[in-house]
């Protein structure tokens, strides 16, 4: 299992501050996790489509080919600006 988190606008967007997911064979990488949520529809695709979302695993900024392992919990959000 997984802990999947969203921050900022993305947690305004999809109306969901987290989930849980299983870990299946076919996620290896934050990037597969990232390829399954877009694949629930357009506004998935939109928000994690970005070229320039931000991850995080286990609370430390990463890039999405990051290896997962079971019980990592990974973090996605947008861009943060300074001020």
């Amino acid at each position: 299992m997984i802990l999947i988190n969203y921050f900022a606008r993305y947690r305004e967007q999809l109306n969901l501050g987290g989930e849980k997911l299983p870990l299946t064979d076919s996620l290896r990488t934050i990037e597969d996790v990232r390829r399954l949520l877009m694949a629930r529809g357009e506004l998935w695709s939109q928000v994690l489509g970005e070229n320039n979302l931000m991850c995080a695993l286990n609370q430390e900024l990463c890039h999405p080919d990051r290896v997962i392992e079971d019980y990592d919990e990974i973090a996605f959000f947008p861009p943060v600006t300074g001020g």
